[in-house]
Order: structure tokens, then sequence, then C-alpha cells
């Protein structure tokens, strides 16, 4: 599943959840939007969609097998996880949601 190779393909070294935060809040308010997170979390497919097309055929995903994925619907994915993380649904993540256990 892409979602799974997303912690793995990080480009900068996090040792923190604030410096997780701070390389994903684009716009330095202290808290990352959905948009910010999308923007963040896509690399991992764009990385993968080595001819992109905006679909992740089989010889693209790991281990080279596997339904092929759209942006659309990895995007769908993280935009539900974004939302499990938001406990305050107040449409943000702050640095204790980012850090919080998946829901």
């Amino acid at each position: 599943m892409v979602l799974a190779l997303a912690p793995a393909a990080v480009p900068a070294q996090v040792a923190a959840t604030g410096d997780y935060l701070a390389l994903m809040d684009a716009d330095g308010d202290g808290r990352v939007s959905l948009e910010e997170y999308l923007a963040w979390m896509a690399y991992a497919f764009e990385r993968m969609d080595r001819n992109g097309d905006g679909v992740l055929s089989a010889d693209e995903l790991p281990g080279g097998k596997g339904r092929p994925v759209t942006l659309t619907e990895h995007k769908a994915r993280l935009t539900d996880r974004f939302n499990r993380q938001d406990a305050n649904a107040d449409g943000f993540l702050d640095a204790r949601e980012l850090a919080a256990p998946p829901r």
C-alpha cells in the first residue's frame, strides 16, 4: 500500500514531532492544514510514479505487484488519515495530534 511507504520516504531527517511539524507547515503558523498535509505526503506517490501518469501501476509498487493506485485514491486515503488524526476537528493538525498514534 502506498501509505505504508510514506514514513520511510521522508526526505529530511526528523528527530522530534516539532521538526516534522516545521517541515510540513508551509505557512509557518504552527499547525498543518489538509492542503499542507497532502502536499507533504504526496512526495511518496510522486517518487514512485516513474512515468508521471498519476497512477501507480503494479511495476511501480513495492514488490512489483498489486492493484493500480491513482493519485485521487491516494489523496482520499491521506484525507481520511488526516481527519482521524484531527482529534479536535478544527481542520488542522498540531504537534500533539501529529505525535498521537493513528485513531
